[in-house]
């Protein structure tokens, strides 16, 4: 990397600072096996280990259409893909759903989810559902009301699909946090879990390390970020440069035994994301290659 002035330097070693004492603290928390919380169904991730399993949530590259997105999706190195309705439509025919999953696998990535939908009226359930099983998706990542959960229980069971809630933070009405979810959809359907938005948890003030141990057995998904301040004026920023300990955060994953994909949602710089998201990926496997070492 080269540095152009003070400032871009300043930044660059502040950086790196704190991935070599993130790193070193992993090392320090020391090794420990895996544990098993039951049962965990399968959400279609590809690769055994955490860094294998980083995704990109499509919303990442929003003002970007499908063919750049996954362009850009591979020249990160990445291979799971889960994709929002502006690059997957919901209410596209099922013939054209067939055929926009099957140009993603033609070019080497793992269409696993869709997501986040809204679903806040049956009709948004059904609809959902059927995109799932025309695009082969083998989960999807919801925002539903506490209404709709005993019809997103009954389509779980028709479709064999999974569902993850997916919280939003500060103003979110229905699932702030996951700990507001989880405690609506730990007594159904094992397919009913969680996506865990960290970057929105922090931002609401939750414990995010805390609701990973309490909500273990049911998160399925997680959207990957860092923010600036554990308020609700907390800005999307590159992996190690906001107020998340990531290693405690990777580690707590590999105690959980988390099987999910581990979503790359970068919400800033809309325009022109790609170098910070890849910034964002090194950082993530550099620290994922120090756990898996010493894990």
């Amino acid at each position: 990397m080269r540095v152009k002035n003070a400032s871009q330097q300043s930044d660059y070693i502040g950086s790196r600072r704190k991935f070599i004492q993130a790193a070193s603290a992993l090392v320090a928390l020391g090794g420990g096996g895996m544990s098993l919380f039951g049962a965990i169904p399968e959400t279609g991730a590809v690769g055994k280990s955490l860094a294998d399993r980083l995704g990109i949530a499509s919303y990442t590259f929003r003002l970007f259409n499908l063919d750049k997105t996954i362009a850009m999706t591979r020249r990160l190195g990445i291979k799971n893909l889960c994709l929002k309705s502006c690059h997957l439509p919901l209410d596209a025919k099922p013939e054209k759903l067939e055929a926009t999953a099957a140009k993603v696998k033609q070019k080497g990535l793992n269409l696993y989810g869709g997501g986040v939908i809204s679903m806040k009226k049956p009709a948004e359930v059904d609809q959902a559902f059927e995109y799932a099983k025309h695009a082969g998706l083998k989960i999807l990542l919801i925002m539903p009301t506490v209404a709709m959960l005993p019809l997103i229980e009954k389509k779980v069971k028709q479709y064999d699909v999974k569902t993850a809630i997916h919280n939003h933070g500060p103003g979110d009405r229905n699932f702030p946090t996951p700990g507001s979810a989880y405690e609506k959809i730990k007594d159904l359907d094992p397919r009913m879990g969680l996506c865990v938005d960290i970057g929105h948890t922090v931002r609401y003030g939750d414990d995010l390390y805390a609701a990973l141990e309490k909500c273990r057995d049911r998160i399925y998904d997680i959207h990957l970020k860092d923010v600036t301040s554990a308020t609700a004026k907390g800005q999307t920023t590159i992996l190690g440069r906001g107020i998340i300990d990531f290693a405690r955060f990777f580690r707590i994953l590999q105690k959980i035994n988390f099987r999910g994909v581990l979503g790359l949602e970068y919400e800033s710089e809309g325009r022109d994301p790609l170098p910070s998201v890849a910034q964002t990926v090194g950082y993530a496997r550099g620290m994922l290659a120090v756990l898996e070492k010493n894990g």
